[in-house]
């Protein structure tokens, strides 16, 4: 590969490709992959509240709370009330979440690990890797235009 354009566009290819394959598989299960995922980091890490999951999927709180409304009517999710602060509501996975997990195998990390599968140990660790470093190159930069931001802001 000779640039960033390059990885740009093939990082772009990949994302389609996965959106299309993961899209394929939820929709079979009646589910969007956002709310596989949703549901995937609930079922790992047990209840949380919307705040939690919006950080843990890279979502905003209104996007998660609505894929939550959309939950709780597939009766996947529900929301439950803290026993030691009532002003906090996790969000918790329901029974009939478990029995479609392990009845469809609706899970994000399994489907993925499937797909996954057809490459080597080696090519897996090396695209692992390489995601890891793009992962802090990106958070990187990321700082580094949020404390230019700042800067400038104290300038005026």
């Amino acid at each position: 590969m000779n640039g960033s354009i390059d990885v740009l566009m093939t990082y772009l290819r990949v994302s389609q490709h996965m959106s299309r394959l993961f899209r394929s598989h939820f929709s079979r299960l009646q589910l969007t992959f956002p709310q596989a995922l949703l549901l995937n980091v609930l079922g790992e890490e047990g209840p949380l509240p919307i705040s939690a999951l919006a950080e843990r999927t890279g979502s905003a709180n209104s996007t998660v709370s609505g894929i939550v409304d959309r939950l709780e009517k597939l009766e996947l999710a529900q929301r439950v009330r803290s026993g030691e602060d009532r002003r906090v509501i996790y969000v918790a996975v329901t029974d009939k979440y478990q029995a479609l997990q392990e009845k469809a195998e609706a899970d994000v990390g399994g489907y993925f690990a499937s797909v996954l599968s057809s490459m080597t140990p080696q090519d897996q660790d090396m695209v692992a890797q390489a995601l890891l470093r793009l992962d802090e190159a990106l958070l990187d930069k990321a700082r580094a235009d949020e404390e230019g931001s700042e800067e400038e802001a104290s300038k005026n």
